[in-house]
Formats: structure tokens, sequence, C-alpha cells
């Protein structure tokens, strides 16, 4: 199996994130956040899966997220509103994105990507 993964090259947990897919020979296809971020469509199949809440999708030590004051903001956003927000800018995406066909893991904790072969 191959997986999409969505990573920012210069991001310290991405560099990790690529560095334990290729210790455990994990096959994947790289995708620069930044350059091919995420569309409306993509979040819109990828958040359900993922079993969390859109909110956790957003990279809330991110300077955008900062400077659009979103952590006051993001109750009381829709899903819609949220998902066409995440879809303007790969820099407002938590990372790194793990997609197979039946996983959707958001950020990297060794942990919980233990099961991922």
């Amino acid at each position: 199996m191959k997986y999409q993964f969505l990573c920012y090259p210069k991001c310290s947990t991405c560099q990790k994130a690529r560095k334990w897919l290729d210790e455990n020979k994990i096959a994947y296809e790289f995708r620069h956040i930044k350059d091919d971020n995420p569309t409306e469509e993509e979040l819109r199949e990828w958040i359900p899966r993922s079993g969390i809440p859109t909110r956790r999708f957003f990279n809330t030590s991110g300077m955008v997220y900062r400077q659009l004051k979103l952590k006051d903001k993001l109750d009381t956003m829709s899903f819609d509103d949220q998902v066409r927000l995440l879809s303007t800018d790969g820099m407002l995406v938590k990372r790194p994105i793990l997609i197979g066909e039946d996983i959707v893991l958001v950020g990297f904790k060794e942990s919980e990507w233990e099961g991922v072969r």
C-alpha cells in the first residue's frame, strides 16, 4: 500500500515523521503542503475519516492562524467555513498528514503511527 504524505519540509515534526516512514520502509507519495495544499473536497473526505474534530486540522501554532485570530473565531464558524478556510492556505493545516486507504493521521505521534504498514 502506498500512502499520501503531506508535509512542510522545514517542519521538524514533519522531518521526524518522514524519517520514521523511511526507517519503517513504508511507501509514500510526498506532497508539499504549502505548494499543493489540501482541497475542499479532500478535507471534506479526510476530516470525517480521521475521527477527530475539524479544529484539530488547524495548525494552531502557525503564524497565519495567529494573524487571523482563529482561536476566537473557530467555535463560531460552520464546518463548511472551516473547510473552506483550511483549503486556502497549506500553512493553516496541521502537519504532517498521512492518508491511507483506511486511515487519516494528523500530526506525528509515533504511538498513533505504529499501526501503519
